[in-house]
Formats: C-alpha cells, sequence, structure tokens
C-alpha cells in the first residue's frame, strides 16, 4: 500500500484548515503558499473535500474554505479513504470484494490481514486535532498515539 499524493495533500490541507482555523475563510493561495501544492492541484482536493462534507466553501473577495466541523472529528484514516478508496494491501480484503477461491489455503493472508488492521488501527486514532498539537519538535502528540495504538500492544 502507497499513499498518494493527493491523500498525502489531502491531509496536509485539513491539518492547515485545522490550525488555522479561526472562524474565518482561508484563500486557496494562501493555504497553496504554506503547503508547497500548485492551486489548480489543491482545487481538486478541496473539491473532494468539499463534496464530503469535510470543508465548507464561501465564494466571492471574501471567499474560501474553512473545516466544517472540530479537528476532533476527523480522522486520518477518514481523510485517507475519501482520497485514496479503501487501504487494504490485497484485493481480497477490500469492502464488498467477493470471497477468493483460495482464502481457505492462501498461508499468507493472516500476515495481510494483520497489516491491515494494523494500519487501521494507526490511521483511525490520529485525530487532525492530535496532530494540529504536535509541535513540530521532539516526540509529538502522533508520536506517542502510534506508540500507544500500535508498538506498544
Amino acid at each position: 500500500m502507497k499513499i498518494s499524493t493527493k491523500g498525502r495533500y489531502a491531509v496536509r490541507v485539513m491539518l492547515d484548515l485545522a490550525r488555522n482555523n479561526t472562524g474565518e475563510c482561508i484563500r486557496v493561495k494562501d493555504i497553496a503558499g504554506r503547503q508547497g501544492i500548485s492551486e489548480k492541484y489543491l482545487e481538486q482536493i478541496m473539491a473532494v473535500l468539499n463534496r464530503a462534507g469535510y470543508v465548507k466553501s464561501v465564494r466571492g473577495a471574501q471567499g474560501g474554505y474553512r473545516i466544517a466541523r472540530d479537528p476532533k472529528e476527523y480522522t486520518v484514516g477518514m481523510i485517507l479513504r475519501l482520497t485514496e478508496g479503501d487501504l487494504a494491501p490485497v484485493a481480497c480484503l477490500e469492502e464488498g470484494a467477493p470471497e477468493c477461491e483460495r482464502c481457505d489455503t492462501c498461508e499468507p493472508l493472516e500476515v495481510w490481514k494483520k497489516l491491515y488492521e494494523a494500519v487501521n488501527n494507526v490511521i483511525d486514532n490520529i485525530t487532525l486535532a492530535d496532530l494540529a498539537e504536535g509541535s513540530g519538535r521532539g516526540r509529538t502528540t502522533s508520536d506517542k498515539l502510534l506508540d500507544k495504538h500500535f508498538f506498544m500492544k
């Protein structure tokens, strides 16, 4: 599994909106400048986030985007699944996939299941609020969450 640029940028954009949430709209130009993302590509990502209701848009001179809900309500997993789709490491574990004819004899299947579970455990337990609390120095809140939900079990 590899997270695409679109998925990585969507998480960064949502985090930017969470950190800069004053209730006022934020212009795409400002987000693009802070995040080093082209405005054209950012508009495509914002359209996906807007359709899903993750952000609210306002048109006009004072327009832009703002986060729709509290950053505590968004997990990294929600954002990645919106932009990436299912994050299963193999097709047979994707939601709604027909049962594989080899599932009863597939020896590595348990490995793929554990990998999928571990990824979901991490991304579904880190919120934008958690990421926003990180200072960028030393052990961040997300480092501590990774330890708690993944490495220390």
